[in-house]
């Protein structure tokens, strides 16, 4: 059931202009060394929150969600200590800010690069395994914004 729903909103989305294909084969061209290097977790959070400019999250509910979560994290101790994929405040984060639209959006803008990564090995697999679990693409663009919330606070 979930991957027809996943299939009809597919095909409700519009078509990527070719400015934008070039501009993430470019990215993950420039990534591709990074992702090499870094672990699965950091380089699937960071593949993750490239596909995140194609998911509608409105700026008000996405700072609700957000401060949320950091009460959370803070309530656990220290809010800046590495964000665990299964901890409770990135679960409720993702939780917080998941819709089927959404899960949707994440997942089509994850195949979009996936066909963009052909000839980029790291990139290419750890796609696929974002495309595999679509919880677990989830959680990790719950953690990339907040990783990336949370190194904001620190500028």
């Amino acid at each position: 059931m979930a991957a027809f729903a996943l299939a009809e909103a597919a095909f409700a989305l519009p078509a990527v202009p070719l400015a934008a294909v070039a501009r993430d084969r470019l990215l993950l061209e420039e990534l591709e060394p990074a992702l090499r290097e870094w672990g699965d977790g950091q380089a699937c959070a960071m593949l993750a929150l490239v596909a995140r400019e194609d998911v509608s999250l409105p700026e008000d509910e996405l700072g609700a969600a957000l401060r949320r979560a950091l009460l959370v994290l803070a309530a656990g101790g220290d809010p800046h200590r590495e964000l665990e994929l299964d901890g409770r405040g990135v679960t409720g984060f993702a939780d917080d800010l998941d819709s089927p639209t959404r899960r949707a959006e994440l997942i089509a803008s994850l195949r979009e690069l996936r066909t963009q990564a052909k000839g980029l090995p790291r990139a290419s697999f750890l796609l696929d395994a974002l495309l595999e679990d679509e919880d677990l693409a989830w959680r990790w663009l719950a953690v990339a914004l907040l990783a990336e919330e949370l190194g904001d606070e620190n500028r």
